[in-house]
């Protein structure tokens, strides 16, 4: 008895770390949990927006960087997941002709799984907005009209930055 009192004891800030843990963790959009991590995945390509001054680092988990780098993008394989980091750009002070990332706009994904997003042409569609990262519900219809005009690109605009071998 006094043995499992002493485990209780010993597991309260463990619980307290976890619980944190997943507080901390965005709801999710669109029914699909937030990517932990996406941070740290890969660089695919980037790109400027002149239409709205945003800068966009678009990054991929193993399977889309593996594909990307192959060549194999349309379609992108099942399990490919592709996250933009968005900011606005603004001009350094030392470099006027240089635009640098300066307020976090929204992280947005789409995740590839042609049985579960069936009916949204296989891909699940997500996005988190501002540093607070709090997420997009707006449905992926919003999402999916603006990829139209890519629909013969599997509903991607990115075109993988080349690197060289």
């Amino acid at each position: 008895m006094r043995f499992h009192h002493l485990l209780r004891v010993a597991m309260l800030p463990l619980l307290a770390v976890l619980a944190s843990a997943e507080a901390a963790t965005p709801p999710s959009s669109n029914g699909i949990d937030y990517p932990t991590g996406w941070q740290e995945w890969a660089l695919i390509a980037v790109s400027h927006r002149t239409d709205n001054g945003t800068l966009r680092a678009i990054l991929g988990n193993d399977t889309a960087v593996k594909a990307a780098r192959a060549g194999q993008t349309n379609p992108w394989p099942d399990g490919t997941v592709l996250a933009k980091a968005v900011w606005k750009g603004a001009g350094l002070e030392n470099w006027s002709s240089a635009v640098a990332p300066k307020a976090f706009v929204h992280a947005e994904f789409m995740i590839k799984d042609s049985v579960r997003f069936a009916e949204t042409y296989g891909w699940g569609w997500a996005r988190w907005l501002g540093e607070t990262q709090a997420p997009f519900a707006d449905g992926p219809q919003v999402c999916i009209s603006c990829h139209t005009p890519v629909r013969g690109r599997d509903w991607v605009f990115t075109d993988p930055a080349p690197f060289p071998h």
